[in-house]
C-alpha cells in the first residue's frame, strides 16, 4: 500500500452550493467550513502528516468586492473561534501566498501561525492569495538575485513550499477538471482525483473511499 504523507484539496464548488440551496452564494462558504473541520479530522484519523487547502487563489480576486469581504469575515471569525482548538488538537497552521490582506487579517494569520509552530501532529497549509505562476517567478528571481544554478533543489528551496513534502494526493471537488494555478511544481507526480459533489456535500466517506482507492495505485514515477 502506498503511504500517504500529503493531502493537497482544491475546495471548488461552495458558491454554486449556496446559490443551489440557500439562494447565495455566502450561504455556501459558510457551509464549505464545516466540511474543512470534517476533514482535518479524518486527515488526524488516517495520520496524514500534511493538508494543503486552496482557499484563495491570486484571480479570486476577480469576484464581487461583497463576497470577498464576506469570505475573509468568514475566515478572521474562524482564525478569532478555533486556532485554540487547533493548537490543543497539536495542528500546525501555515499561510502559502503573499499576504496582502487588512491589517487585522494579516496580524491573525500571523498570530495565528506564531501559535502552533512547534505543533507536529498535523500541519495545515492554507493557500490564501496564492497563484502558483507567481510563485514560481518569484523563486526564479531569488535564484537569479543570489547567483545561483538553475537546478530543481535550487528552485525548490525559494518555493513557499520549502521543507513541506510534495502532495502525493490531490482531490478536487465540484465536478471541474483542470488545475486553477495550484502547486504546479508540486504536482508533478501526485495522483489526481476529481469529485463531482460541490464541496459542502463532500463527506468523510467520500474522502476516505479516495484515501483507500489511492493506497491501492500502483505508482511508477516514470519506471516500469
Amino acid at each position: 500500500m502506498n503511504p500517504l504523507n500529503h493531502v493537497a484539496i482544491i475546495m471548488d464548488g461552495n458558491g454554486r452550493w449556496g446559490l443551489k440551496n440557500k439562494n447565495a452564494r455566502n450561504a455556501g462558504h459558510k457551509a464549505g467550513l464545516n466540511t474543512v473541520e470534517k476533514i482535518i479530522k479524518v486527515t488526524i484519523k488516517n495520520n496524514i502528516k500534511f493538508l494543503t487547502l486552496y482557499a484563495f487563489s491570486t484571480e479570486n480576486w476577480k469576484r464581487p468586492k461583497k463576497e470577498i469581504k464576506f469570505l475573509f469575515n468568514l475566515l478572521e471569525d474562524f482564525l478569532i473561534n478555533k486556532i485554540e482548538d487547533l493548537n490543543k488538537q497539536k495542528i500546525k497552521l501555515k499561510i502559502i501566498g503573499k499576504k496582502n490582506f487588512s491589517s487585522k487579517l494579516n496580524s491573525l494569520l500571523k498570530e495565528s501561525e506564531k501559535k502552533t509552530i512547534k505543533n507536529k501532529r498535523l500541519q495545515i497549509n492554507l493557500a490564501l492569495n496564492y497563484g502558483s505562476k507567481v510563485e514560481l517567478i518569484d523563486a526564479f528571481k531569488e535564484i537569479k538575485k543570489n547567483k545561483e544554478i538553475i537546478n530543481e533543489k535550487n528552485l525548490s528551496k525559494y518555493l513557499q513550499t520549502k521543507n513541506i513534502p510534495d502532495p502525493d494526493l490531490l482531490i478536487r471537488t465540484g465536478n471541474t477538471k483542470r488545475l486553477s494555478n495550484f502547486l504546479l511544481w508540486q504536482l508533478a507526480y501526485s495522483e489526481i482525483f476529481f469529485e463531482k459533489k460541490l464541496w459542502p456535500d463532500f463527506s468523510e466517506k467520500d474522502y476516505n473511499k479516495i484515501i483507500n482507492k489511492y493506497k491501492n495505485i500502483k505508482r511508477n514515477f516514470g519506471n516500469i
